[in-house]
C-alpha cells in the first residue's frame, strides 16, 4: 500500500485532499487551501498544487470529450 503523499507540509495537506478539492471545483492553489480551511505558509507547495490542478483539469476535459 502506498503511503499518503504530503503536498503541503506546513498544513498537512495530502495529495488526496488536493484531488478532492479539485474535483469539488478548486481551480487555483488558494481554492485548495480554502477547501482545507487553511492558507499558504511557506508557499513551497504552490507550484506542485498548480501542476496537480492543471493535470486533473486536463483529465476532466479529455474525459468529457
Amino acid at each position: 500500500m502506498d503511503k499518503p503523499m504530503y503536498v503541503c507540509n506546513c498544513n498537512g495537506i495530502r495529495e488526496k485532499a488536493v484531488h478532492e478539492a479539485i474535483a469539488a471545483g478548486a481551480g487555483r492553489p488558494c481554492d485548495v487551501f480554502l477547501a482545507n480551511k487553511c492558507r499558504a505558509q511557506c508557499g513551497r507547495c504552490v507550484p506542485e498544487m498548480q501542476e496537480l490542478i492543471e493535470r486533473q483539469t486536463q483529465q476532466f476535459k479529455v474525459a468529457a470529450e
